[in-house]
């Protein structure tokens, strides 16, 4: 869970965080249940900020209403955030899903705020990346829930223990070799040590062009250094 919730540490202090493990008794409770025994008998809640759309309990059946109802019998205050406008565009977590798996990762950081993140760990591949000039960290994803982003080219920053740096991060089934299983590399740039076994954290900052087969990996390598020259023109440009 770390990924999703390392960026609100940067813009409010949270002094404790709850997760729930969503079991099929939770999925069962009711709205009432849900209120009752979880937000005021074992949370305790006192003052509770809910979004616009916000739903809960079995079926989804409970809403604001509900809240507000509650709230004076339980005693606990309720405030609403109201639907957010960017461009005249409602923003909702399914908008910003859409907007990641289409690849439209600066839309989706307008929405977010920030730009969306990968963390994973780096193991080890078939480095035929290295043969064409162009060495890739390979990175393992461990949640299965998360999120990945259209498969293509992006222009991305990585974060590890030794510094933040530049490159262009690949996610694919590499199908000029024929590839098989989906993965999610990144070339790093001016960056020339093993690491395998670090973990590392890529920010998505724009899609360069999607994936594509090319007739071999010569074809590959001369559109490489495309790639990366259009990714070098993109940081200078928001330099």
């Amino acid at each position: 869970m770390h990924g999703k919730f390392s960026y609100p540490n940067s813009f409010w202090i949270v002094d404790h965080l709850i997760i729930t493990p969503f079991t099929r008794d939770f999925s069962n409770l009711s709205p009432k249940q849900y209120i009752e025994d979880i937000l005021v008998q074992t949370i305790g809640v006192k003052y509770l900020i809910v979004g616009y759309d916000h739903r809960f309990g079995k079926d989804r059946k409970g809403g604001l209403s509900d809240l507000e109802v509650f709230s004076k019998t339980c005693g606990f205050k309720i405030e609403e955030i109201a639907e957010q406008d960017i461009n005249d565009v409602a923003v909702s977590s399914t908008k910003i899903r859409m907007a990641l798996l289409s690849g439209k990762v600066g839309l989706a950081a307008e929405y977010l705020g920030y730009h969306f993140s990968l963390s994973g760990r780096v193991i080890k591949g078939d480095k035929i990346g290295r043969t064409i000039g162009f060495p890739t960290a390979n990175i393992f994803i461990e949640e299965t829930y998360k999120l990945i982003p259209s498969d293509g080219i992006y222009a991305v920053t990585v974060e590890m223990e030794s510094g933040k740096y530049k490159g262009m991060a690949y996610i694919g089934q590499r199908p000029t070799i024929n590839g098989m299983t989906r993965n999610i590399e990144v070339n790093i740039f001016d960056f020339n040590k093993e690491i395998y076994g670090q973990d590392i954290t890529m920010q998505f900052l724009t899609f360069l062009r999607e994936d594509v087969k090319f007739t071999g990996l010569e074809a590959l390598k001369e559109q490489l250094y495309k790639d990366k020259e259009a990714t070098i023109s993109y940081f200078n440009s928001i330099a």
